[in-house]
């Protein structure tokens, strides 16, 4: 398959919202959400197959509208197998439908998500940790794999999915858990 019908596979596209099955919490999203929950789910299929599901964790709050500046953990299991470096590019153009990003930042953005993202398989998780005003940690089955000390970078990851720009307002509603989820 090439780059750019697998970078197609992780934009957020044809959402089924799974109900809340039992999921433990994952250790990471647990030591830095102290009684963190589930509070939504979602799973991306393209073309009927299924890349991955989302999985959306707060603490004891839920996350709302300022769900920048809210401690939550945003958790993905992938169903297949890509490359880390078409999951950044794909990334970086989900950011830019949130607002213009300047050339520099775009290539520092990119550079680092290439860094941060391993290729995946199914099974593989990557979990992304904001911690508001300081910036977002990245972990890969569990591990740490760093971090990004830059609030406005993670407010644009997180965006992605969270923000009222998505590309799939149905996967924003499935993850923050309202009502008006399809």
């Amino acid at each position: 398959m090439d780059a750019s019908r697998r970078s197609l596979l992780v934009a957020p596209g044809l959402w089924a919202l799974g109900a809340h099955a039992s999921v433990a919490v994952p250790a990471e999203v647990a030591a830095a959400l102290p009684g963190a929950r589930m509070q939504g789910s979602a799973r991306l299929r393209f073309l009927g197959l299924s890349v991955y599901e989302a999985r959306l964790w707060s603490g004891p709050t839920s996350v709302t509208e300022d769900w920048a500046d809210a401690p939550l953990a945003l958790e993905i299991e992938y169903a297949r197998t890509l490359k880390g470096s078409a999951i950044a590019e794909r990334s970086l153009a989900e950011m830019r439908r949130q607002g213009e990003i300047d050339a520099a930042t775009g290539q520092r953005w990119l550079t680092t998500m290439v860094r941060l993202f391993p290729d995946v398989r199914q099974g593989d998780r990557l979990t992304a940790v904001n911690r508001p005003g300081i910036g977002l940690a990245l972990f890969a089955n569990g591990q740490p794999r760093g971090a990004v000390d830059e609030p406005a970078f993670a407010q644009r990851f997180f965006g992605i999915w969270l923000a009222r720009q998505t590309s799939e307002p149905a996967l924003r509603s499935g993850l923050l858990g309202r009502q008006d989820a399809p």
